[in-house]
């Protein structure tokens, strides 16, 4: 299983801290990860979109590409801004 967790504002606007997932061959990175939870409803896609979004694999932070497997801990948090 692939432990994701949410952060900060994706937290709030998804209602979830995080979940577990089955690792699969197409669950190969961050993004083909990202691109499935994003594909579980409308709200999913618009607040998992790529653009608005950091992740960290294994509590680093990561690029999209980087490989995820079983065991893995994969965080999506917005970027931090500050004024």
């Amino acid at each position: 299983m692939i432990n994701v967790l949410f952060f900060a504002q994706v937290r709030e606007l998804l209602g979830e801290s995080g979940l577990q997932v089955e690792a699969t061959d197409e669950l190969s990175s961050a993004e083909t990860l990202r691109a499935a939870l994003a594909a579980k409803d409308e709200k999913w896609g618009r607040v998992l979109a790529s653009d608005k979004l950091l992740v960290a694999v294994n509590q680093t932070i990561s690029s999209w590409d980087t490989p995820v497997q079983d065991g893995d801990e994969v965080a999506f948090f917005p970027p931090v801004t500050g004024g």
